[in-house]
């Protein structure tokens, strides 16, 4: 076959490949959003605050238990980034989930994050020291 002919097949093939991947990447982000919104509003706070990028993280913290100044740590961020793993592990220890939760969160996201939304995990809220 010559070059040309081998040119104009991968010049038809790559917008489609680029289209689908465009959708799959779309599919990923919505079910993300919708993820997110229906964990939010699992914890009594607006679903809709995942749309607003600094909003989310204040209310993320919050549901944490978390003070919503660590946002300041934006500024440093190795240690926002291991700010944000203790709250992560606060913020699943309130839905009832565990250290193995936090590590599928960080590495699938995609997956760990509906399964707190739709899955039978109930927001537990703050943890509280037993009765004596």
């Amino acid at each position: 076959m010559p070059p040309e002919e081998q040119l104009n097949q991968t010049q038809q093939i790559s917008p489609v490949a680029g289209m689908i991947i465009g959708v799959v990447y779309l599919a990923i982000v919505l079910l993300m959003i919708v993820s997110v919104w229906k964990v939010y509003a699992k914890a009594g706070e607006p679903g809709w605050a995942v749309l607003i990028p600094i909003y989310q993280t204040i209310v993320f913290l919050k549901i944490a238990g978390k003070p919503w100044t660590w946002i300041f740590w934006v500024f440093f961020p190795p240690v926002l980034i291991i700010l944000l793993i203790i709250a992560l592990v606060s913020f699943v220890e309130r839905f009832g989930k565990g250290a193995g939760f936090v590590i599928g969160i960080l590495l699938l996201p995609f997956v760990f994050w509906p399964m707190l939304a739709f899955g039978d995990a109930k927001y537990l809220g703050p943890r509280t020291a037993p009765a004596v």
